[in-house]
């Protein structure tokens, strides 16, 4: 009897998910089989598939894996000390809100707001031709370097919440008792904390890696498609806005979200993993 009422109670979450989750995500892996434009006789075929892995999408999705892997980087040697300051201030209600602010205010509205202060006229060149130390202004726009600091400023808190999540379960107390026993401070946190608190950098990672590699406003807006900027989402866009093929969109987003499936189920089965490796190495080495 418990199991038809288990059965009711999810039944509206399951037909919510089926809906608007994994329909639509039926419907793109069938497009990402056609093999015509929007509006012609329905045909099928691997062309998307073919088109992804050409020379020049390869080209593009290393420079986007670059880019990614750089601005997660920065994002990341930002986000792991904000979080454990977080954790071990007084005020921790007030810092969460403060890193939750961002998500109030519309995506493209931040990202204009980094064009202000990165154009020509915008508050930097201002703020340095006031000082009188440069004459004419500098272009910080339309290059890599301002495109890797916007994309790891937007997705910064996607990586502190999980940060600040697992830190705050970590026992602070096998800090203190490794410093006791003579381990500096920086070495503690390397050897003790690091390892214990890897789950949650790896989920942070994950938060902000995809988003970041399938980005397409900050690319267009940020790095204007100039040389080493463009992006695969740049790529995809101009094939549904411009080309009108939705078959490459749709295999792009196919892959993508195939890609995110088998990092969270990676992520899941880690831990078994390491688990049974320690289980026959110990096993050997006895």
């Amino acid at each position: 009897m418990r199991k038809k009422y288990g059965l009711l109670y999810s039944s509206p979450i399951l037909i919510f998910m089926s809906l608007f989750f994994v329909v639509p995500l039926l419907i793109i892996f069938l497009y990402s089989f056609r093999t015509n434009m929007v509006g012609s006789p329905t045909s099928y075929g691997l062309d998307a598939y073919r088109t992804l892995f050409s020379r020049d999408f390869i080209l593009t999705t290393l420079n986007t894996l670059r880019i990614s892997i750089i601005a997660v980087a920065i994002a990341l040697f930002i986000a792991l000390p904000c979080a454990y300051f977080m954790v071990r201030s007084s005020k921790k209600t007030l810092l969460l809100f403060i890193i939750i602010i961002p998500f109030w205010t519309n995506f493209i509205v931040r990202v204009f707001a980094w064009r202000a202060i990165l154009e020509s006229n915008g508050f930097i060149n201002m703020l340095l031709e006031r000082l009188g130390l440069i004459s004419e202004p500098i272009i910080f726009l339309y290059n890599p370097v301002a495109l890797m600091v916007v994309l790891a400023y937007t997705y910064l808190p996607l990586m502190i919440l999980p940060l600040y999540s697992t830190i705050d379960k970590f026992d602070f107390s096998l800090l203190e008792a490794a410093r006791d026993l003579g381990c500096s401070h920086k070495a503690a946190l390397r050897k003790i904390m690091i390892p214990n608190i890897m789950p949650g950098i790896y989920a942070a990672i994950l938060f902000a890696f995809m988003p970041i590699f399938g980005n397409y406003i900050v690319p267009e807006m940020i790095g204007g498609g100039r040389e080493g900027t463009f992006m695969l989402g740049q790529r995809v866009a101009n094939a549904f806005f411009r080309d009108r093929n939705w078959a490459i969109p749709s295999a792009f987003t196919t892959l993508l979200s195939g890609a995110m499936m088998l990092g969270i189920i990676a992520y899941k089965l880690w831990p078994h993993l390491t688990k049974k490796v320690k289980g026959v190495t110990n096993g050997r080495n006895t």
